[in-house]
C-alpha cells in the first residue's frame, strides 16, 4: 500500500536556537508542499532520516491498512500528523494511506 507524506509546515525557534545552538550554516533541506510517496512502509528516496526516524511506525501502520491512531486523534482515520525531532526547526509532515 502507498502512503503519501507531506511537509506541511516548518517552525523555527530563533531563541532557543541562539541559546542552546552552536552555529550550522545548513540544516534542512526539505521545503513546505514537497511530497514523498512510501511503497509498503518504505522509506522515500530523498527524506531527510531523521524526518523518517520520527514518522517511520505510523508510515508502517498505515502502509498495513492500520489506521485511527489514538482513537480518533485525526478527522481522516487513515492519516497522522507527525513532527520531525529537531528542537530548533522541526517540521510537521502529514502522512495519509492512498488507494
Amino acid at each position: 500500500m502507498k502512503v503519501q507524506i507531506t511537509a506541511v509546515r516548518q517552525t523555527v525557534y530563533e531563541d532557543l536556537m541562539e541559546q542552546y545552538e552552536n552555529p550550522i550554516e545548513h540544516a534542512c533541506d526539505i521545503r513546505e508542499g514537497q511530497q514523498w510517496i512510501s511503497i509498503d512502509g518504505k522509506c522515500p528516496e530523498g527524506l531527510c532520516p531523521a524526518a523518517w526516524y520520527s514518522m517511520r511506525e505510523y508510515v508502517e501502520s498505515l502502509a498495513k491498512g492500520e489506521g485511527n491512531f489514538y482513537d480518533g486523534w485525526m478527522k481522516n482515520p487513515m492519516s497522522a500528523m507527525i513532527s520531525c525531532n529537531d528542537g530548533f526547526r522541526p517540521f510537521s509532515f502529514y502522512i495519509e494511506s492512498l488507494p
